[in-house]
């Protein structure tokens, strides 16, 4: 695994709010986390996550329009909770040093692991931000995609607004069936240069929660796959959001109170307790 991150790599990502890295996984490595994650998804039959009773493709309470956005990608989340292969590769302390040194922080906990499949002939995925939508809110907030195939122009790739970040608030537009809804809460990014993210398989991006980001529809008859995950700095508080947390842990909850359960948001890496 390319876990190395260099300064320049950390200025770019902060300046720019994205980075891609390639070959983050070898061949083999590909191989191996392809297999560990569709063995996952095929376990969990459709069910979109631990501790609700919602299968991919149905309302959610989060996403807007439903029938349109079940056809934007198949989306199970946590799988890390259920799959003993998958929480090897998602708690990985390598991985979230590389996020807690681009997010400039000391602790990364996962907040929640994504797989995302566009399947042939889906539709793009909106501009949208990833903080608003989550149970707290931290402007360093991160996130790593790793291509499990091939992710192009053509089938779905991402696409970021670069410096977007450094502006963007926790206002929450939603994701909805207009690509362009975002810039109703934003429109001064609306004439702003998108850049393209297209990766071959085990290649992988960062972003932070803030940017401005969405993917093409799949033109493909070609199913395009990724495995996703984003990352809570440690010491952050409970918001009142409901998000993906479980009901029994929702309802322990109070606003202010510290996200630490390490059954649900695991800390991956810390800088002082690495003496890194």
């Amino acid at each position: 695994m390319n876990c190395q991150v260099n300064e320049d790599q950390v200025e770019f990502y902060q300046k720019n709010g994205f980075l891609v890295i390639e070959d983050f996984l070898s061949v083999d490595e590909v191989a191996h986390w392809k297999a560990a994650v569709m063995n996952a998804v095929q376990q969990r039959n459709g069910q979109k996550m631990p501790g609700k009773d919602l299968k991919t493709g149905e309302a959610d309470g989060i996403n807007e329009d439903t029938a349109y956005y079940g056809k934007v990608f198949d989306q199970l989340l946590n799988l890390w909770q259920t799959d003993q292969e998958v929480k090897k590769l998602m708690v990985d302390e390598k991985i979230g040093k590389m996020a807690a040194q681009l997010a400039g922080v000391d602790g990364i906990r996962i907040w929640h692991d994504q797989a995302l499949f566009k399947r042939p002939w889906a539709n793009p995925t909106s501009w949208h931000l990833d903080t608003p939508f989550w149970s707290f809110s931290d402007r360093n907030a991160i996130s790593i995609w790793i291509a499990l195939d091939d992710a192009t122009l053509e089938n779905g790739c991402l696409f970021f607004i670069p410096g977007s970040h450094c502006e963007t608030t926790f206002e929450n537009k939603g994701i909805g069936i207009n690509m362009d809804g975002i810039f109703e809460v934003y429109p001064r990014f609306a004439k702003a240069q998108s850049v393209a993210a297209p990766m071959k398989a085990g290649s992988c991006s960062f972003h932070n929660g803030l940017t401005i980001h969405g993917a093409n529809a799949n033109m493909t008859s070609g199913t395009r796959r990724a495995m996703t995950c984003a990352y809570m700095p440690d010491g952050n508080r409970f918001n009142g959001t409901a998000n993906i947390l479980p009901d029994d842990y929702l309802h322990s909850l109070k606003v202010g109170d510290l996200l630490d359960n390490e059954g649900q948001n695991p800390l991956i890496y810390q800088r002082t307790k690495n003496r890194i």
